[in-house]
């Protein structure tokens, strides 16, 4: 309300210094995809990375804008903006502070790759704070506005200061931050830059407009920023891609296991290389241990690595054996030399990158042997799935290779019906390893398909599965296209992996 006999303030004279208006904008619009970005890593060790995370970070983030920028245009025809704005920011700041200890204490209670768990936590992580942030621009809009003839201009060139805001923060963030520093720093880092700048905009304002900042925000800021100090985090190490950690087993001196997010990827016993926890890992080992005449020297190429379990069993149990390991992420390759005992030479060559970029640079017909075992959560990343991909592996093996692949899919197994589709378009000869419940479509979990241009020895399969003691069945011919069926062929024009696959039964 104005003073009686006081006219009410022109939109022009409340007008923010350019170059504020310009910060303040920037820095609101940045601050919510930093929180995109790192809200997903955030996540991750409680509910995974998937396609649907991804999904339910970005559309609630999208959600959030559009609410907060409703909400703040519609209050700034009716307020003052510069009694709100420092608030906003302030709030807006320790909220993104307080994400990290609210996600960290509520995951326990949230983890799993269920929709419910995913869609809360996405929610709980990335709503709030963005909302009240996306109500800052449309605000300094409002300010800027001198009269209707400058409209376009302005709003203009506030919404590129705020996309270039935007911008900047994607590729700081994904290129640059992350790479640098934890999430839970990135966050709270942010949040207090943003109450920061919130704090400076009211020292500016309060001569003018009287502008009133709630003691209760700057409570909150520390309060906030002292909770995610204490937090729990569930890394031992944040990677480029995971959460990762090494967990000691009680009952093998040696025995290490890698977990990465929610998932135990891989079992690496130190002292002897060919024990093997996985039935997976056995099922895969098996199909080395048919591929060549026994203690034969091959040459492997995997696709992915984890705590390359396999490539150490060829080389203790093949002496001479080499294997080629591509690997997308270098923190797990930290991770694996700091305390998985990786020693890397001429006979073990780690590549860092995506596997399907490093399939196409392969050289045609040299490996005896390629193992397929990449996973983005439960779910092979969906390039590495395609009928291309698949002809990059066909290219890589001699005429005798063999390619075992590691698939998990769960229910009715539709993700895992439509691969073993794929694979028989690309290969003349193709079998399933896994146990009978899976093969009957009563259950679900980890199996092994293997393919070659060659007829596969399904007797020699079956031996070497029972002599590790695995109930596994050799299934081919018509068993196997009965269980295929009429699932559809992956290519990299349509592979809907994620949602072909169930990730529980």
């Amino acid at each position: 309300m104005t003073a009686p006999g006081t006219a009410p303030p022109q939109p022009g004279s409340r007008a923010l210094p350019g170059w504020v208006a310009a910060v303040v904008t920037f820095l609101s619009s940045g601050a919510v995809l930093v929180l995109e970005i790192a809200g997903l890593r955030l996540i991750a060790p409680y509910v995974g990375i998937t396609l649907q995370t991804n999904t339910a970070v970005i559309g609630f983030a999208l959600a959030a804008i559009a609410i907060g920028a409703w909400a703040g245009g519609a209050v700034a025809d009716r307020r003052d903006p510069r009694g709100l704005l420092a608030p906003l920011l302030v709030g807006g700041g320790a909220l993104l502070v307080a994400v990290v200890p609210v996600v960290r204490f509520a995951g326990a209670a949230l983890s799993g790759a269920d929709a419910g768990s995913v869609l809360l936590l996405a929610a709980v992580a990335v709503v709030v704070p963005a909302a009240l942030l996306s109500a800052v621009p449309p605000m300094v809009v409002a300010l800027q506005l001198g009269s209707l003839r400058e409209t376009g201009s302005v709003v203009g060139k506030l919404s590129g200061i705020g996309t270039l805001g935007g911008i900047a923060a994607t590729f700081g963030t994904g290129f640059v931050l992350v790479a640098l520093l934890p999430t839970s720093v990135i966050l709270v880092g942010t949040g207090l830059l943003v109450v920061a700048c919130g704090v400076g905009l009211w020292l500016l304002l309060r001569r003018t407009v009287g502008a009133r900042l709630p003691g209760a925000l700057l409570v909150a800021t520390l309060a906030g920023t002292g909770l995610a100090v204490v937090a729990p985090d569930p890394c031992e190490v944040e990677t480029t891609y995971h959460c990762a950690r090494v967990v000691a087993d009680p009952d093998r001196p040696g025995g290490r296991t890698l977990v990465l997010d929610t998932l135990r990827h891989s079992y690496v016993d130190l002292d002897d290389p060919t024990y093997l926890e996985f039935a997976y890992v056995q099922a895969v080992a098996s199909v080395s241990d048919v591929a060549a005449p026994a203690g034969e020297p091959v040459s492997a190429l995997h696709v992915g690595g984890g705590g390359l379990t396999v490539p150490r069993y060829l080389a203790a149990v093949r002496p001479g054996s080499t294997s080629r390991v591509l690997e997308v992420d270098a923190g797990v390759l930290a991770v694996d030399r700091a305390e998985l005992g990786l020693v890397t030479g001429p006979q073990l060559q780690v590549d860092v990158g995506d596997a399907r970029t490093g399939l196409a640079e392969e050289p045609g017909g040299r490996r005896d042997l390629v193992v397929g075992d990449a996973f983005g959560g439960l779910a092979v990343p969906w390039q590495l799935t395609t009928t291309e991909a698949l002809q990059l592996v066909d290219r890589a093996l001699t005429d005798d290779g063999v390619y075992a692949v590691n698939l998990i899919d769960h229910g009715p197994l539709s993700f895992l019906r439509a691969e073993l589709a794929t694979m028989r378009a690309v290969f003349p000869h193709v079998a399933l390893l896994a146990r009978a419940p899976v093969v009957a479509g009563e259950d679900g979990g980890n199996v092994v398909a293997v393919a070659s241009r060659r007829p596969l020895d399904t007797g020699a399969l079956a031996t070497a599965l029972a002599g590790r003691g695995l109930a596994w069945q050799v299934v081919t011919g018509d068993e196997l296209t009965a269980f295929v069926g009429d699932a559809p062929v992956l290519t990299d024009d349509l592979a809907p992996v994620d949602q072909l696959l169930t990730p529980y039964g």
